[in-house]
C-alpha cells in the first residue's frame, strides 16, 4: 500500500478513537445527583426481608439446577 493511504487510515483511526473515548467522559452520576441515588428507595433490594424471602423461593425452585451461582445439583452431590 502507498504511504499516503496508510497515513489517511492512521489519521482516521486516531480521530475515530478520540471521538469514541470522548463520548465516555460524561458517564456517571454528578455530585448533586448522588444524594438522590443513595436513598433507600433507590436500592435494588430496598426491602431486605422481602429480598431474602424471594431468594429462598428461587433457590427452592431451582435446587435441581444449582440455583443462581452454585454449581452442581440440589441433591448435595457436587
Amino acid at each position: 500500500m502507498p504511504t499516503h493511504i496508510l497515513r489517511k487510515m492512521g489519521a482516521g483511526l486516531l480521530a475515530s478513537s478520540i471521538i469514541a473515548l470522548g463520548g465516555c467522559s460524561s458517564l456517571g452520576a454528578k455530585a448533586y445527583q448522588r444524594g438522590n441515588l443513595a436513598k433507600a428507595a433507590m436500592q435494588l433490594d430496598h426491602d431486605s426481608i422481602s429480598a431474602s424471602f424471594d431468594d429462598h423461593i428461587y433457590f427452592s425452585k431451582e435446587a435441581s439446577s444449582g440455583g443462581a451461582s452454585f454449581g452442581g445439583g440440589g441433591c448435595g452431590c457436587n
